[in-house]
């Protein structure tokens, strides 16, 4: 298949060398040249703009930051939409807000171009190894379109409903994922700060009803101390953030997101925001009296 990939960062880039090395013909476009470079040296083609990009492709994909991202390089001067031809499979696998998404959408399909919102969950570990989770939402036609270039890049492939309904997926994700990773980190601060080994504590909660994978994973890595970002917090602010937006337009009370969403942002007020997610620990630790 003929694809075109915009957005080669942390995420991005592992995802489209997955694609070639799934045989597919790829072409990129990033906004800084450098970031292209990695893709070419693997057999990738470049493109001088999106929509020179999308005039080649029968699936064009985006990752990119948020939604004013998504829409530059998707109807923006030079975009997707002014070179892609009637047919085309436009998908978006950023974190963006479902109006958004719904937004983008609407205004592609004026043009003759499908949508799909695809965002995925699994990290840079996940985008690696080709494992990453993904949450569709689309017209069927357009999600069997983009089922070869999913293939090669996930593993959980759910067609979640009409658009927007990825990017619903997506924040119900990021709230589980974001309470998870500050109730882990409040855990063993907690047994840290009483006194008591938090490693033969995490050990002993793995056995019981508190087990789960983010204790698991995320737990032994802030135990270990590692922080070097596969998810930086400032990209769950961001994510956070959306939560919240999406249950201001529909009235809904999410205390627990809620609280989570002021504390990734306070780990970007006070400098954490390009540390991993986890770091969550070191704001606990500051608050405690702690080093942090």
């Amino acid at each position: 298949m003929r694809i075109g990939f915009i957005g080669l960062g942390i995420m991005g880039r592992p995802m489209a060398l997955n694609l070639l090395r799934g045989g597919h013909q790829l072409t990129v476009w990033a906004r800084r040249p450098e970031s292209m470079q990695p893709l070419l040296d693997a057999g990738a083609s470049g493109a001088a703009s999106p929509a020179a990009l999308a005039e080649q492709a029968e699936l064009v994909i985006s990752m990119v930051a948020d939604a004013p991202d998504v829409e530059q390089v998707m109807l923006g001067e030079n975009g997707v939409a002014s070179g892609g031809q009637s047919g085309l499979v436009a998908v978006d696998m950023s974190t963006i807000r479902p109006s958004a998404a719904r937004s983008i959408a609407g205004r592609l399909l004026a043009g003759g171009i499908d949508f799909l919102d695809a965002p995925v969950s699994g990290g840079e570990v996940g985008a690696v190894a080709g494992t990453l989770s993904i949450m569709a939402g689309g017209s069927t036609a357009a999600f069997e379109t983009a089922q070869p270039a999913f293939a090669c890049i996930g593993r959980n492939i759910v067609h979640v409903g009409d658009s927007g309904a990825g990017q619903v997926a997506k924040a119900a994700n990021q709230i589980v994922t974001g309470v998870g990773v500050l109730t882990v980190a409040e855990a063993l601060n907690f047994a840290a700060r009483s006194g008591v080994d938090p490693a033969r504590v995490r050990e002993a909660l793995l056995g019981g009803f508190a087990s789960s994978r983010i204790l698991e994973n995320h737990g032994q890595r802030m135990l270990d101390r590692n922080f070097k970002p596969g998810f930086k917090s400032w990209m769950h602010q961001k994510d956070m953030n959306i939560v919240m937006q999406s249950a201001h337009e529909l009235g809904l009370c999410l205390p627990l997101a809620a609280a989570t969403a002021q504390m990734f942002n306070a780990m970007v007020g006070s400098g954490l925001g390009e540390e991993d997610s986890i770091a969550i620990l070191k704001l606990l630790e500051r608050l405690s009296g702690g080093e942090g």
